[in-house]
């Protein structure tokens, strides 16, 4: 079975076109860095520098882009969990960063550390959500200082499918990795050459790097692990109205993050990310929820086909507030654009609401049905020569069915069941309980949390884990709290 083409929104004079316009906001206009080991680093490497204005020549830009592979793989503790990376991965994370909880009765409260396992939880009980993300939910009952190393912990001891890297500084990026080579049990030289975590280190829009992020950049690309380096240009606010310049502004940020990641470590894995979407001229938020966003998300993954370099795109995006209609129409739209686009690595493709706000259980599982019919699309048909059942349409023929024929019991996986969508008549959904969509939903994730078992884990690394977590928590604060249990 094949993946369905890419579809593209870009003719391809249009991508050299903005190619162009990234070039020159590039050299003409360059990107401040404001943490001085970056500009020194580009200094170095032959840029031009005037404080901590950086601008790049354009045979040097196309020099890096070319040492950023196309492909790789992310680990996972189980192996068969690893995601590739490449144009097309479609690989799926859940909410990054909400601070808030919408609940059922439409009611809002603090995100915590027990919201945070649940999500990773849930995310490792679902065939759809392939890796567990970062930074799900904020977990507002920990430090700031120790925060990162609760985050992670969770990850490790809560699935075994691959995750995210911790991305607040060289700090963070540090225990991070040292929390891999423990679970792995590496060096520092087998590390650099495995791609583990793939960490989320955003621009500040308009072209500006602070030290927390490219710290953290830097760390990574010397460790040989991956920087999803993302841009979110809101149009007609913190970027231009017109949305080729949003375009081209979003890629000169990333592209100069890039440039950065391939001379601290040529060849080190990276993913131009995409978070760009227009401000609401008469709210002036963010929206995320709408079609400029699905373009802007289709176009960055055809722009990194033409540099050879993977994407990110937005998931179940949305700018709703409660699991209803809206919910539902915007984040199809939002979801199945990544999967057509072949955008390789998708964040907030289940549970996010409301511009990044706010985390929804209820809309989690709603995601995770959307996410089940986006992958059953981009697979496309079954070309296999004996998917070709013609002798049972002649035996058949015409007005008969076919519910006795051994091929349909043969092959009736290949016709996708729904996990909560409604295909009952009246009578049985009403003797169901007749229950709405986001009641559905709640019983679902609050039965399969109820079901959840936690992956097995090596006791002698387990120890190791908790004994560095503990000592890194009295090293930031001075005291650890009590470390999760399992």
């Amino acid at each position: 079975m094949s993946r369905i083409p890419t579809q593209s929104v870009l003719t391809d004079n249009q991508v050299d076109r903005i190619n162009e316009e990234v070039m020159k906001i590039l050299t003409e206009i360059g990107v401040d860095f404001e943490y001085a080991p970056a500009v020194e680093v580009l200094k170095e490497h032959g840029c031009k520098v005037d404080g901590s204005r950086v601008y790049f020549d354009r045979k040097f830009v196309e020099a890096r882009i070319a040492e950023a592979p196309s492909e790789f793989t992310l680990k996972a503790r189980d192996e068969k969990k690893s995601t590739p990376v490449k144009d097309g991965s479609f690989i799926l994370t859940p909410s990054y960063g909400p601070p808030f909880v919408y609940t059922l009765d439409g009611g809002r409260r603090g995100t915590t550390s027990e919201d945070y396992n649940n999500v990773v939880k849930l995310c490792h009980m679902s065939q759809n959500i392939n890796h567990t993300g970062h930074n799900v939910v904020e977990m507002c009952d920990y430090p700031d200082e120790i925060r990162h190393l609760k985050m992670v912990e969770s990850h490790i001891k809560y699935s075994d499918k691959a995750f995210m890297g911790a991305a607040h500084g060289s700090v963070c990026a540090k225990d991070t990795v040292e929390m891999c080579k423990i679970l792995y049990g590496m060096d520092d030289e087998t590390i650099k050459n495995t791609p583990i975590v793939n960490t989320l280190i955003n621009s500040i829009t308009p072209l500006k790097y602070d030290e927390r992020m490219a710290s953290a950049l830097m760390t990574y690309a010397e460790y040989g692990q991956s920087n999803m380096i993302s841009s979110l240009v809101m149009s007609g606010s913190t970027g231009p109205v017109t949305m080729v310049e949003t375009l081209s502004l979003q890629l000169a940020e990333t592209i100069a993050g890039l440039c950065l990641n391939e001379c601290i470590r040529p060849g080190s894995p990276v993913i131009l990310g995409s978070t760009s979407g227009p401000a609401d001229m008469a709210s002036m938020a963010l929206s995320i929820g709408n079609s400029e966003v699905a373009l802007y998300t289709s176009a960055t993954a055809q722009m990194g086909r033409f540099y050879g370099v993977p994407t990110r795109g937005g998931g179940g995006l949305n700018d709703a507030i409660l699991t209803d209609a809206q919910a539902g129409l915007e984040s199809m739209l939002t979801l199945l654009t990544a999967a057509t686009s072949g955008t390789a690595f998708i964040l907030h493709a289940a549970g996010i609401m409301h511009y990044y706000n706010a985390f929804s259980y209820e809309k989690f599982i709603l995601d995770d049905e959307i996410a089940g019919w986006c992958n059953k699309y981009i697979q496309g048909y079954n070309f296999d020569e004996e998917r070709f059942i013609f002798d049972d349409v002649e035996e058949v023929g015409p007005g008969g069915h076919f519910l006795y024929q051994e091929s349909t019991m043969d092959f009736v996986e290949e016709l996708r069941r729904p996990l909560i969508s409604n295909r009952k008549d009246y009578e049985g959904w009403e003797a169901a309980g007749a229950k709405a969509l986001d009641q559905v939903c709640y019983d679902r994730w609050t039965k399969q949390l109820e079901e959840y078992v936690a992956p097995e884990m090596d006791e002698a690394v387990e120890a190791e884990l908790n004994a560095f977590i503990e000592k890194r928590c009295n090293d930031l604060i001075g005291e650890c709290p009590a470390l999760y249990t399992r």
